[in-house]
């Protein structure tokens, strides 16, 4: 009887483990991953004052959403 409990909870726990690990592998491929083709510019000499732009291009090569949330200048 007492080796009967053991491998039945031998059993509960391996398969809990591979459950949970599964999980894990899962949510852990759901994410986003920022690609950036160029991730520097170097602007031209401008009249101080001018407005300069230069569009950065951002892909998201992930697999949910990437959120852009706060940007700073350097």
């Amino acid at each position: 009887m007492r080796i009967k409990i053991i491998f039945i909870a031998v059993i509960f726990f391996t398969l809990f483990s591979i459950a949970v690990s599964f999980g894990s592998e899962k949510e852990a491929q759901k994410s986003p991953s920022a690609f950036f083709p160029a991730n520097s510019y170097e602007f031209e000499q401008v009249v101080d004052g001018a407005k300069v732009m230069h569009d950065f291009i951002i892909q998201n090569k992930g697999t949910a959403p990437l959120i852009i949330e706060k940007v700073k200048t350097g």
